[in-house]
């Protein structure tokens, strides 16, 4: 039997949890575990997310540095998606996917599987099991499986992949007869995940709390409500811990900026940094880690009424007025030389959603996120189950970087002793009560011909795991 299934729902805040909306997963929530201060990693992207989900592992250790991304050990000179096609010839190269264990190769390690199904990017799919081939278990999307021998099987059964939709409900709903007559009763995984990509696909093409979105709420909420009394029929609920995720929160867009013009017309071109635009946040990957190159261009940036938080590798060593990498997890062999969120407020949107934010895609009034804005770093945590506590809020930090621990220990497995999430003991009845925590911020300022620019970044810390709780920045005139 299944003794964890995850379902995420892409893109879902905790302030869209509500009985109005989602009153299945409100009244799940009200019976379980509330993890209020629950975070996603930076960037609040969704592969990055995805990743973190499946290893513990910060973005600097496993390797995915963002959705968009310059992976130098497979192609220097280009920025790729993080999507199936190019991970699958990173992976046909001998490139590894991701550098740090993931769920299923633990569990394959104890003769036990991890099945996800998705309904999202083709890349948050992959990413889950990279390397399922090898390792066993599957992960299933409309446009492939790993392994690839499943997906022939799976359609001659189920029949073909509905075409994708606003809301995407089909889809899901076809991934539900997957997961409740194929994964769960005969597959029997250890863990299950299934995952939605409502309301992040309605939020994206209509915004934050539009019509679409709601609908698209409501719809997935109906299934997540099929899920629970499946399992509670098949007499599955007292032995399955069932955890509720999203992987970011949302922004409404302020206004978009267009960086592959910018920075041409500010004189840097492709021969001195590559662009990875990200959404609220943007990779700037430059030319053999040149110092001068980087300083100039954090110098331009920090001048632009949109920029953010600005952080700095190590590789192009101590920039004045940036944040290093490391301080949020990005330090890596596959992180950029800067990264940039931009700039973010928490006014209020016409729907009543709190937070806007700059992009590098969309139009001004949709959904995005990637950014460092408090309302994408406060994402949706929720569980129940027999190995968590009933009808209580958790006030202390958490984040999706804890899952995959919290996970092993359910389990009773090891692996988690090198994750840089950490158990999240005072959800579980057989943990501890409340733990300490603390947070801090940090700041840098720089003073330019035009004015001064100054940031800060706030981080919470439980033990030796870090949360980015927002960091942005503003610019006085001379």
């Amino acid at each position: 039997m299944t003794q964890v299934m995850i379902v995420v729902f892409d893109g879902l805040q905790p302030s869209q949890v509500t009985p109005e909306l989602m009153p299945n997963l409100a009244q799940f929530a009200s019976e379980g575990v509330i993890f209020s201060k629950h975070h996603p990693v930076f960037p609040t992207v969704t592969r990055v997310n995805a990743a973190t989900l499946v290893t513990g592992r910060i973005s600097g250790s496993h390797g995915l540095a963002a959705n968009t991304l310059v992976a130098r050990d497979f192609d220097d000179d280009r920025v790729i998606q993080a999507m199936q096609p190019h991970l699958d010839a990173m992976s046909q190269a001998g490139v590894p996917i991701l550098f740090t264990p993931t769920l299923a190769e633990l569990l394959s390690q104890h003769g036990q599987e991890y099945t996800a199904i998705g309904v999202g990017t083709s890349g948050n799919a992959y990413v889950h099991n990279p390397r399922a081939e090898e390792v066993g278990g599957a992960t299933i999307h409309p446009e492939f499986t790993l392994p690839a021998s499943l997906n022939d099987r799976l359609i001659s059964r189920f029949g073909p992949w509905p075409d994708e939709a606003r809301p995407n409900t089909p889809r899901f709903a076809h991934a539900y007869r997957i997961m409740t007559e194929h994964v769960l009763p005969e597959r029997q995984p250890a863990v299950a995940l299934m995952w939605s990509s409502e309301p992040d696909k309605s939020q994206h093409s209509a915004g934050v709390g539009s019509e679409l979105a709601c609908v698209a709420l409501g719809e997935a909420d109906a299934k997540f409500g099929e899920l629970i009394r499946w399992l509670d029929d098949n007499g599955n609920s007292d032995g399955t811990d069932v955890i509720v995720l999203s992987d970011h929160g949302y922004s409404t867009i302020k206004d978009r900026i267009d960086l592959d013009a910018e920075l041409p017309a500010a004189g840097f071109g492709p021969d001195d940094v590559l662009i990875a635009t990200n959404g609220g946040c943007a990779l700037f990957y430059v030319t053999d880690n040149n110092a001068d190159i980087a300083d100039r261009l954090a110098q331009w940036l920090m001048a632009q009424p949109w920029c953010g938080a600005l952080l700095a590798s190590d590789s192009v060593g101590q920039i004045e007025g940036t944040l290093p990498t490391s301080l949020v997890g990005m330090q890596g062999a596959r992180g950029p030389e800067l990264a940039m969120s931009f700039r973010w407020d928490s006014r209020i949107s016409e729907n009543g959603f709190l937070g806007f934010a700059y992009s590098t895609s969309a139009s001004a009034g949709l959904g995005q996120h990637g950014s460092m804005s408090k309302h994408e770093l406060r994402n949706t945590g929720i569980a129940r189950g027999p190995s968590f506590k009933s009808g209580v809020t958790i006030d202390s930090p958490s984040g999706n970087i804890d899952i995959a621990p919290t996970i092993l220990k359910i389990l009773g497995y090891d692996g988690r002793e090198s994750m840089d999430g950490r158990v999240l003991e005072e959800a579980l009845v057989s943990g501890s009560g409340a733990v300490e925590s603390s947070t801090e911020t940090h700041a840098a300022e720089r003073k330019l011909s035009s004015g001064v620019f100054r940031q800060q970044v706030t981080l919470s810390t439980v033990g030796q795991t870090v949360y980015v709780d927002e960091g942005n920045a503003e610019f006085i005139s001379a």
